[in-house]
């Protein structure tokens, strides 16, 4: 039972991070070539499984069910456990909405073709969000299940792609390189991002229990599928088109046509759109199920139907009427997405850990890097909110 828990939690926060953003990162990489942008990667993901390792070391002194919420009072206090709310909850309703806006959209157009008729625009995304509660709802074994099935259907699409698209690769496209320096600034929150699956820590750490070792093999392999995954989409798309091709191509759908072109096929965008509904499909669930654990804590409620179900609203009907009235105000939040990631995946953990180990707590499990570690991490904040700034006020290029 322990090893399938270990499995199903692996995909969980492999499914969690391998979101829809992941057909963001060939324009995002397009001016970096290759191996800087491969070099990027690697240090992101060695920073976030760093911290999400930090988090391991503060859960340790926690009761399994501890959220970010009650870790964050226990080792920051009042001050340090509003801020830790504050950035959970503008960053995962900003993503909620923006999976039941962009989801709901797709739905709504499959079902129109499939039965015939023309639904209303809100239709798709009202069902998509109801769907959603359900399954979060019924708890983290359910969602654990049904994650496993997309996730599996996901790695088929991909390995689809990977059949067809490898034979157009040409291995001289992999030696360009940046073409504008401040491409790798802007390129640094879109993929930090990429790799953003911290919210669902404690989510996890309630399912499989207070099991440092396992936890530890959960979020090391759980982070490292995506990176995998990552580097042969990088290999396919910048081999494909070539780094002049991808910027100029216009966003995602002129990513998606300049690939369909060159290979002579629409299957590509078929492959694709159905790659990126299921993306959104297994983000959204491990997001949400993040958020229902964290108001379950927060809101002290009840592990109960009636408790469950009240959690459920708290945790879907805001994101849906944002999604439904005011889809451009959450959109917008989007773009502060990387800030409120950096404090909550990066700023909190090392500052919680830091308050843990002044404190002198005895911890059997403490991550190595000592001090230096933390300091090196909290830098890397710096730099990515720095970078994510200077985008925003036009000093280095914007992306796509």
């Amino acid at each position: 039972m322990q090893k399938n828990k270990t499995l199903g939690s692996m995909l969980i926060i492999a499914g969690t991070t391998i979101g829809a953003g992941m057909l963001a990162l060939p324009i995002a990489s397009a001016g970096l070539g290759f191996s800087t942008a491969l070099a990027i990667m690697v240090v992101i993901w060695l920073l976030m499984t760093y911290t999400a390792l930090l988090m391991l070391e503060v859960h340790q002194h926690a009761a399994p069910e501890a959220t970010l919420n009650t870790l964050a009072k226990q080792w920051l206090g009042r001050r340090g456990q509003l801020v830790a709310n504050f950035a959970m909850v503008f960053l995962f309703y900003a993503l909620c909405a923006a999976y039941i806006a962009g989801g709901g959209g797709q739905l709504q157009t499959k079902l129109n073709h499939a039965l015939g008729i023309n639904l209303a625009p809100q239709f798709g995304s009202v069902i998509l969000a109801v769907l959603v509660a359900i399954i979060v709802t019924l708890g983290t074994s359910t969602v654990d299940k049904l994650n496993r099935v997309l996730f599996t259907l996901k790695v088929v699409v991909l390995g689809s792609l990977f059949f067809v698209l490898t034979p157009y690769v040409r291995g001289q496209h992999l030696l360009d390189m940046p073409v504008q320096q401040g491409l790798i600034i802007s390129a640094l929150p879109v993929i930090f991002t990429s790799f953003g699956f911290h919210g669902s820590i404690p989510s996890i750490v309630r399912y499989v229990g207070i099991d440092i070792k396992t936890l530890r093999r959960v979020m090391i392999v759980g982070a490292s599928v995506p990176l995998v995954i990552y580097i042969f989409w990088q290999l396919l798309s910048l081999g494909i088109l070539g780094q002049a091709s991808l910027m100029q191509s216009a966003g995602l759908q002129g990513f998606v046509s300049s690939v369909a072109t060159l290979v002579h096929s629409e299957q590509i965008s078929t492959f694709v759109s159905v790659f990126a509904d299921l993306a959104l499909a297994t983000s959204f669930l491990g997001v949400s199920l993040g958020l229902f654990d964290f108001f379950t804590d927060a809101l002290k409620q009840q592990n109960s139907p009636h408790g469950r179900v009240k959690t459920a609203l708290v945790t879907f009907l805001p994101p849906l009427g944002f999604a439904l009235f005011y889809p451009q105000g959450f959109i917008m939040a989007l773009g502060y997405a990387a800030i409120a990631l950096v404090v909550l995946a990066i700023f909190l953990p090392v500052a919680m850990v830091w308050q843990q180990r002044k404190a002198n707590a005895s911890s059997s499990y403490q991550v190595k890097g000592g001090n230096m570690g933390l300091a090196l991490a909290a830098l890397s904040g710096v730099a990515i909110i720095g970078a994510q700034l200077l985008q925003m006020v036009g000093v280095v290029p914007a992306i796509g």
